[in-house]
């Protein structure tokens, strides 16, 4: 019987997968617990249909993505933090800060994650700051005042 996999069935077919199974398999397992349904010509038509709506997301998702990913790179960040006479802070800037600045300065909001900080910044002065998302980078610039 040839059916299309509506869930993961380990070893035996993934979601959207279209496969010819035993008979039996099919109606007394598969069929009764919704994981397949037959494969009829209108579930197949269907199917494409869904595939093609979904690939269609995922290109203006794309778009979206790299348009907001350009536009960050115009962007300047400015955090005042206390420093010493030699521009020493006292306390580093971590990512939380930085996207908190961001934030409140340009109503951008980004996932900790994305932003790729080895460790925190501990001097005045300006940094360019890499993002990382979805294997797409991008920068922004992020300059430290002292109080």
């Amino acid at each position: 019987m040839k059916v299309i996999f509506l869930k993961d069935v380990p070893r035996v077919g993934k979601r959207n997968d279209i496969k010819e199974v035993n008979d039996g398999y099919a109606l007394n397992f598969l069929l009764p617990r919704k994981l397949v349904e037959k494969a009829t010509q209108n579930a197949v038509f269907n199917l494409q249909q869904r595939e093609k709506q979904v690939k269609i997301e995922k290109e203006i998702q794309n778009e979206l993505l790299e348009r907001n990913l350009n536009e960050i790179k115009e962007k300047v960040v400015t955090i005042s933090a206390k420093a010493d006479a030699k521009g020493h802070l006292f306390s580093g800037i971590k990512k939380l800060e930085i996207l908190s600045a961001l934030e409140n300065e340009h109503k951008a909001i980004i996932s900790e994650e994305y932003i790729l900080l080895d460790k925190p910044i501990k001097e005045v002065g300006e940094y360019q700051i890499p993002i990382s998302i979805k294997g797409k980078k991008s920068f922004f610039k992020l300059v430290i005042q002292m109080i």
